[in-house]
């Protein structure tokens, strides 16, 4: 599939966030942390807003060509470690009164392997309208082959059991037990080692 990809910069920030708003506007996790419709479509674009500034800032956002799909990429070192106040800190920026901002973060971050070096991939988006077309595999192959050049692993969380069959057919597997939100819907950590 010839699909034209490139580095998103500051000047599509706000492309990415209303791509990210847009796109997970009803995934499972992102109906958990923000419970209702009304309330999620008012406040769900500030910690997608959030997120967009982490990776412009420290990864790097992959975006086709036409803007219809978007993956969010941390390199992560094998000694990386998350700021103890990070996720107080998000719940305070994006929805202070929601605990569930912080507890996701948190959350996530206590199944987040350590110990080696690898792709994060934080993110990944499709118009709804585009689903289904490839563009998140087109995203992600590319990178995925990097990977494997350098013999470095990836990692993700699934948010969806349809994501999650998306991930398999690239080669990520399970490695812990899943992640169940409290009273909400479940996570799947994967990782995939690098092909040779």
């Amino acid at each position: 599939m010839g699909v034209a990809i490139r580095t998103a910069g500051e000047g599509d920030r706000e492309a990415v966030v209303r791509l990210l708003d847009e796109a997970f506007q009803h995934d499972p996790v992102s109906s958990w942390v923000f419970p209702g419709e009304a309330y999620r479509r008012a406040t769900h674009h500030r910690l997608m807003a959030a997120f967009t500034d982490i990776v412009l800032g420290e990864g790097r956002v992959d975006l086709t060509e036409d803007g219809t799909a978007c993956a969010l990429w941390l390199s992560l070192p094998a000694d990386a470690h998350d700021e103890e106040d990070g996720p107080a800190r998000l719940r305070e920026a994006v929805d202070p009164d929601n605990d569930r901002v912080e507890l996701i973060g948190r959350l996530t971050s206590g199944i987040h392997p350590s110990g080696r070096a690898h792709a994060y991939l934080w993110m990944i988006a499709v118009a709804p309208g585009r689903q289904g077309e490839g563009l998140g595999t087109a995203l992600m192959q590319p990178v995925l082959d990097r990977c494997d050049r350098a013999g470095l692993p990836a990692y993700l969380e699934a948010s969806s059991a349809r994501s999650r069959k998306l991930y398999e057919r690239l080669g990520f597997v399970s490695t812990t037990p899943a992640l169940d939100l409290p009273d909400g819907p479940r996570m799947w950590p994967m990782w995939r080692e690098p092909r040779s």
